[in-house]
């Protein structure tokens, strides 16, 4: 039985080896240069340019193994992971290609061969299918492909005609496209599974789809034909191993039992190994493996081609599929803590020699699932337990399906997205009104986009209790009393609070910083008796009272219960090295810019520092790394930093203190000094502010500061954005890993890359110039052929036609004066840019000017049929219109006028 390595190879060997293919390495699964794809989600979507005629390949017969996703877009394969045998979010795709080169006949012939020469597979459980049609585009049923199957011996009882969703293949809304005949294999023990080809389930299932890109998909939905005839061959790696290794599961190959034993093993604790994988289908166990196993394949293979996990776009898939997996872990089978970036190493050992870039940097993909994971499991443990009361208040009046509210606060609240709720229901047997809470969800960003998440405490009615907020510079928990909330803006001071309520709550003392400052505010917990547990979300302050916005998710709180306030730690020490750095940054800046510089604004949050000053003109590069330099230097120095309380007018006469301009300061003011351990030991050099903000005791603690972005925020105010600790380092070394990367590129040491970078864009520019010189020769070749074949109407010529697409507007008015040059002429050309623009000129030379002709009327009711307008000189004119379907029409309207007019 082949390995699945071996598989791979011999695939690649087949076409490379006897029929003189190419291989080329997989593409990155995250494509950064096509805006129409989420994902790579088949093997030709970097071969895109050749099969559109845009870019010539190097090679007519390609072969390689290509990473691919399908999850969100057109193809998505999400939802079914983990139900079936088959379905993967991450799978590789063998292919064999011909840019061409050779079409049906050899393409047919040599997948038979390997099929059942080199793999021996029986013939008698292989069927295929062809296109049957379709008349409304006028594509013929593909016969030429049903003989070819004949004529390698395959019987016309396991030829199938397959419709348009199954035997016409398309990348996309719009692109390259084609009929295609597939190869599917009966796994009946009968050999009966014919009528079961094309019915979606694993008894017969597709292992070959042989694609023939004939077409081009217009973006009007049309066809064109390509400028030659392709080949695109896509064999499911995981689905051939299956047959190959005689598994009736892919799930049961070596290509995910090494990752399957990584999940046992990472998952079992000394009290409660975790049962192996035993490929039930109906184990919700066994589910879990499969779903782990894949998304952990598709997080790794994902994050180490550039993507990141965030909540837009492809960055959310990825979110999704992180927390589907972490929900399996936690509710199925018992984890507790971070598992997922434990499997890493796993995916890496597996697939790293047949795609190296795995090995290149596997603890930044590591790190970024861990710190993902950790988020989710602050809130997930809890969501579940809200499902479970939803469930349990459902079981009570019977109702079956969770509404559309009940989903969104589990989504907003907890952050279990819309899959994990339709998850955790369809294993209870229940349904989710999804319209019901994307109703809910549109209303909820549209209340965000007006006012934000933030808690309105400007709009408290009723007396707010003050609170004493003195330990907020320390770390320790702290007890206190419950006084009160605010709920719906209205303050509270009798009842209790229940589970699931949101309120900001009003203690008699705390340790959590209320925002002010430009510091945001603390997180963490005020927990109670019998596991009471309000987590708080922001810290805020009105007046002398401190405000704890946040959800009670267990338990009761009533009016003067004891609670215990703990910070969220690690976010609190984030926000402090930024706030130090800060600071900083305030006095490094007025030594390198000068001392007009004055503080104008910041935001202090544990991501980022981002400073607001008087400055009227960009800071140049030199500058900022000056900057840069010059505060890591404080950074290195080790300086202790030091907060004290002083009498206002004595603060205001320490050597170079600091305030912001506008702000009031209370009497006494707090003074944070970096350098000096007391008042009388301040000079100029240091940093002194005004200030209530927390702080790290020392300098060294903020670990290294770079500056991330500058920008003009007002006029006169700059704005400077940057980050510190590990963030910071982690910058510097994906920087610096993409130098290496262009150094390898260049072939030369990284100090020679300015100079290398340098001449390629001297070649850049002369390579411009070739090809303006080039597209000015053929557009004039064009013209001249227009010219020469126009019809003569009343003396001049009357030249209306379409240029390519991209035509460059100034070449155009170049020939037009050429034209002009030559003869009396009515000229209108139009061509098609990106995003349906459509571009148009009219022109007269002036002899139909003095008859009273103008090119402003002329381009202004032509630009009418494409959707847009313009205007211009009686002599020239130009338009621009944004349907670029009927472009043909409004030729089609322009040589009417020319006719016409110079009918007069």
């Amino acid at each position: 039985m082949p390995s699945s390595t071996e598989i791979r190879q011999q695939f690649i060997d087949f076409f490379c080896k006897k029929y003189a293919h190419t291989n080329i390495a997989s593409s990155p699964v995250v494509p950064h240069d096509d805006p129409t794809l989420l994902f790579a989600n088949a093997g030709m979507n970097q071969f895109k340019p050749y099969f559109l005629g845009q870019e010539k390949p190097p090679h007519k017969r390609v072969a390689n193994t290509q990473k691919c996703i399908r999850a969100g877009g057109k193809h998505n394969d999400l939802d079914d992971v983990g139900k079936d045998t088959y379905h993967h979010t991450f799978f590789e795709m063998l292919g064999n290609w011909s840019f061409g080169d050779y079409f049906k006949k050899d393409a047919i012939a040599w997948a038979w061969e390997l099929l059942t020469e080199v793999w021996k597979l029986d013939k008698t459980r292989l069927h295929v299918t062809v296109f049957e049609g379709d008349p409304a585009n006028g594509i013929p049923r593909d016969d030429e492909a049903a003989g070819y199957w004949e004529a390698v011996g395959v019987p016309k009882a396991q030829i199938h005609l397959g419709n348009k969703k199954d035997n016409f293949w398309e990348m996309g809304n719009t692109g390259p496209c084609g009929p295609c005949t597939e190869v599917h294999i009966d796994r009946t023990p009968d050999k009966t599974g014919g009528p079961l080809v094309n019915g979606g389930t694993d008894k017969v299932i597709e292992i070959w789809n042989l694609v023939f890109i004939q077409f081009n998909r217009n973006e009007d939905q049309s066809l064109s034909p390509l400028p030659a005839q392709h080949v695109d061959t896509g064999m499911g790696f995981e689905r051939i191993c299956s047959v190959l290794q005689g598994k009736n599961s892919n799930y049961d190959t070596d290509v995910f039992t090494p990752i399957f034993d990584a999940i046992q093993k990472v998952t079992s604790t000394n009290e409660k190994p975790t049962p192996p994988y035993t490929g039930i289908l109906e184990d919700l166990k066994d589910t879990a493996y499969r779903v782990i196993g894949d998304h952990i394949r598709t997080l790794t293979f994902a994050l180490t081609d550039g993507a990141v996990i965030g909540n837009l776009g492809r960055d959310y898939v990825l979110k999704r599929i992180l927390r589907r997996a972490e929900r399996y872990g936690v509710q199925v089978l018992g984890t507790h803590e971070p598992f997922l970036y434990k499997l890493v190493s796993t995916v890496v050992d597996s697939f790293g020699d047949a795609f190296p870039e795995l090995k290149r940097d596997p603890q930044k993909v590591r790190d970024i699932i861990y710190d993902e994971e950790v988020a989710f499991l602050r809130t997930l443990t809890r969501g579940i337990k809200l499902f479970d009361k939803i469930r349990a208040d459902m079981a009570k009046t019977g109702r079956t399906q969770v509404s559309g509210e009940e989903a969104f606060k589990l989504h907003d609240t907890y952050g279990v997205i819309i899959d994990i709720t339709l998850q955790m229901a369809q294993e209870k047997g229940l349904t989710v009104d999804v319209a019901g809470f994307e109703t809910v969800m549109l209303e909820a960003q549209k209340r965000s986009s007006e006012g934000g998440k933030k808690f309105a405490v400007t709009a408290v009615k009723g007396e707010l209790p003050p609170t004493d907020d003195s330990p907020k510079y320390q770390f320790a928990p702290v007890q206190a009393k419950v006084v009160g909330w605010v709920k719906d803006h209205e303050v509270v001071r009798s009842g209790k609070l229940t589970a699931g309520e949101e309120v900001a709550l009003l203690l008699d003392r705390t340790n959590f910083y209320g925002e002010q400052g430009g510091q945001v505010g603390d997180m963490g917990n005020v927990r109670g008796a019998n596991g009471t547990d309000f987590d708080v979300h922001d810290t805020q302050r009105l007046g002398d009272t401190v405000l704890h916005v946040g959800i009670l998710h267990e338990g009761e709180l009533a009016i003067g219960d004891t609670v215990e306030l703990i910070q969220g730690t690690m976010r609190r020490v984030d926000i402090m090295r930024n706030h130090t750095a800060t600071h900083l940054l305030n006095l490094i800046l007025r030594q390198v810019l000068g001392s007009h510089v004055e503080q104008r604004g910041s935001l202090v949050d544990e991501q980022k520092t981002r400073f607001d000053f008087a400055h009227d003109k960009p800071i140049p590069p030199e500058q900022l790394r000056e900057i840069e330099r010059r505060v890591n230097r404080q950074v290195v120095m080790d300086q202790p930093v030091t907060a004290i309380e002083m009498p206002l007018a004595k603060a205001k006469e320490l050597p170079g203190v600091r305030a912001v301009f506008g702000e009031k300061y209370p009497d006494p003011v707090r003074v944070v000094m970096i350098g000096a351990e007391s008042p009388d030991k301040v000079h100029h050099d240091n940093s002194v502010e005004f200030c209530g903000g927390t702080h790290m005791p020392r300098t060294g603690l903020v670990g290294f500061f770079k500056i991330v972005a500058q920008e003009g925020v007002a006029k006169g105010i700059r704005r400077i954005t940057a980050i510190t600790g590990k963030p910071a380092y982690d910058d510097i070394q994906n920087r610096n890993a993409v130098v290496e990367e262009l150094a390898g590129s260049f072939q030369c040491l990284i100090d020679e890359l300015p100079k290398r970078v340098a001449g390629l864009q001297d070649e850049v520019k002369k390579l411009q110039t070739q090809l303006k010189k080039l597209e000015a020769a053929q557009l004039t070749g064009v013209v001249d052929k227009l010219l020469e074949e126009a019809p003569t109407v009343g003396g001049a010529k009357l030249i209306v036609a379409q240029l390519p697409a991209g035509t460059n507007p100034d070449a155009v008015r170049t020939q037009i004066d050429r034209i002009r040059q030559k003869t009396s002429a009515f000229i209108v050309f139009g061509w098609t840019e990106d995003e349906g623009k459509v571009p148009l000129i009219a022109a007269l030379t002036n002899d139909l000017v003095k008859k009273g002709m103008k090119s402003g009327d002329i381009v202004k009711q032509v630009a009418a049929v494409v959707g847009g307008s313009g205007g211009g000189k009686p002599d020239m004119a130009q338009a621009g219109g944004k349907d670029a379907a009927k472009l043909p029409d409004a030729l089609k309207k322009a040589t009417e006028l020319g006719r016409e007019l110079l009918s007069k």
